[in-house]
């Protein structure tokens, strides 16, 4: 059972989470050379979510026992079933050490699509189960009210800062660029840079991360965020400081984008193209910004390693690697 308090404001948030989990779960989806797995059901979810209010500091309390089913089609379309089972969703539990079992049903042949799901599959699983938990923390929290030191009732509660940039690990490149003309007709003086970065994880899934809508709230914390995952879709998020469109999307290849903070000047907006490229077990990200206002060129660099590279890798744990 989790623990409950008779001092301060609790939410039963076990509701949501059942059907948050089984939204993300039924999204778990990766593909090989020998032919696709899914998530198909959610045979059960056990366990139950709370978020408490103790002199002004929100506790999430969650602890679930989690079953699906995955199907398996190789590329000649025979269909394969498996099961799913994490047993120690816990707040107690970081998420590296979940346990997540993968097998085929009973009475089904051995297949390398087993294989597949147990390496790429797991890893997707981990990655729907981190998920959850970040929304728990910011999307479901937004309503609580939080006194202040004071006693005195906030309307908001406090998001976590997102890591700091590491600049050392980051590699960076920049030059300045012709100007271009704003709305109102003033040119602008800009630039172009470059950065590169790696992820622990699959090309597809942080192809993902960036154009899903649940994920990118998740990493940015925030709640209101809104990503269209469509060719001229449109995003507004960290708080409306930044927003934008996607011009093109290549799936697990490149996102092109229309991209700007909300105090450059109005209506401008620099290119922003990410290029994935597979390095086996890790996707190396290569990110080319042009029309930068060149005032803004530091700021806008540690923009997207702050809260784009380091928030992505600290929420879904690919600047680590797990044994």
């Amino acid at each position: 059972m989790l623990p409950t308090s008779t001092i301060g404001t609790e939410r039963d948030v076990t509701d949501w989470s059942t059907n948050k989990l089984k939204g993300l779960l039924m999204g778990v989806r990766v593909e090989g050379d020998q032919g696709t797995c899914e998530v198909t059901a959610v045979d059960s979810l056990e366990g139950e979510a709370s978020i408490n209010n103790r002199k002004g500091k929100l506790i999430h309390f969650y602890e679930w026992h989690v079953k699906a089913t995955w199907t398996g089609t190789t590329k000649s379309g025979i269909k394969y079933k498996g099961s799913i089972e994490v047993p120690n969703l816990s707040d107690e539990n970081d998420m590296d050490d979940l346990d997540i079992s993968i097998g085929l049903c009973k009475d089904e042949p051995q297949t390398p699509l087993a294989d597949l799901m147990k390496k790429e599959g797991a890893r997707a699983v981990r990655l729907a189960l981190g998920s959850y938990i970040s929304l728990l923390k910011t999307e479901f929290s937004q309503g609580m009210i939080l006194p202040t030191v004071n006693g005195v009732p906030s309307a908001k509660q406090e998001q976590p800062a997102p890591p700091k940039a590491k600049m050392d690990k980051t590699q960076a490149g920049s030059s300045t660029s012709a100007s271009s003309k704003s709305a109102a007709g003033v040119k602008i003086p800009t630039c172009k840079f470059s950065l590169k970065d790696t992820f622990l994880t699959a090309p597809e899934e942080l192809f993902r991360v960036f154009v899903n809508h649940e994920m990118v709230r998740a990493f940015t914390h925030d709640a209101d965020a809104v990503v269209e995952n469509q060719r001229g879709g449109k995003f507004r998020l960290l708080d409306g400081n930044v927003s934008g469109e996607f011009l093109d999307l290549v799936p697990d290849e490149k996102i092109v984008m229309k991209w700007r903070f909300k105090t450059w000047p109005c209506e401008h907006y620099a290119t922003v193209t990410l290029t994935l490229k597979d390095k086996g077990d890790e996707t190396d990200l290569h990110l080319e910004a042009r029309g930068v206002p060149t005032n803004e060129e530091e700021r806008t660099k540690e923009g997207w390693q702050r809260y784009y590279f380091e928030g992505i890798k600290q929420t879904f744990g690919f600047g680590a690697r797990l044994y």
